[in-house]
């Protein structure tokens, strides 16, 4: 008995939906293996210092974050970089402020007291130069151990940069990446937010340039 032409359609059509679900399965897949191969992390319990590293678009869930472990007693110490980056203008302070203003007035509001923070130069416009502040701070205060928070997909980079900067150095180096969620979509769904290509595809483009330095 001969097969009907809608059949033989159908079932064509049929093939073809699950070749572009495939299709779509492997795709998403790729997508989420790469932003979570981004995403490192060092524990370290008590540290001389928590240093937070710079960065506009998620300064407030890495203070958040920093916040969270000082008052669970990691370190009684919080540093940040100066960076040279300004947010938008303010009309109670008639200015643009830096982030890094934002993130002390940030740790403030979240419990952190005044002397626990300092601020450290010189001015630094990426994640190496803040590798290399660090790298002399450390030297001149003596610090036995610091614990990086930055955010997730920044992690990465963030943790090859400090070990490549810091060389043979005995000063243990940890890294406790914030939670994707917050200001960063999850590895899941970052395809589908404009920061997620910003932050993940941003991420690969500044690790082949940083290798290649």
């Amino acid at each position: 008995m001969p097969v009907s032409k809608s059949k033989i359609w159908n079932k064509k059509n049929w093939r073809r939906l699950c070749i572009v679900f495939l299709l779509l399965a492997v795709l998403w897949f790729l997508a989420w293996i790469s932003a979570r191969w981004l995403i490192v992390g060092v524990p370290l319990d008590h540290v001389d210092a928590i240093v937070v590293l710079s960065g506009s678009s998620t300064i407030l869930e890495r203070t958040q974050h920093a916040a969270e472990l000082y008052s669970g007693q990691r370190s009684q110490k919080i540093i940040l970089t100066k960076d040279i980056g300004q947010a938008s203008w303010v009309p109670a302070q008639q200015r643009n402020p830096y982030f890094f203003e934002i993130a002390v007035d940030e740790l403030r509001r979240l419990g952190v007291p005044q002397q626990s923070i300092e601020v450290i130069g010189p001015p630094v416009n990426s994640t190496w130069d803040e590798a290399i502040v660090m790298r002399e701070y450390s030297k001149t205060h003596n610090l036995g151990s610091i614990l990086i928070v930055t955010s997730s997909y920044h992690s990465r980079r963030a943790l090859w940069t400090f070990r490549t900067v810091l060389g043979d150095s005995t000063m243990q180096l940890g890294l406790d990446p914030v939670k994707t969620g917050i200001q960063t979509p999850p590895p899941a769904t970052w395809w589908l937010h404009g920061i997620g290509w910003k932050l993940v595809l941003g991420e690969y483009l500044k690790l082949i340039n940083y290798h290649l330095r």
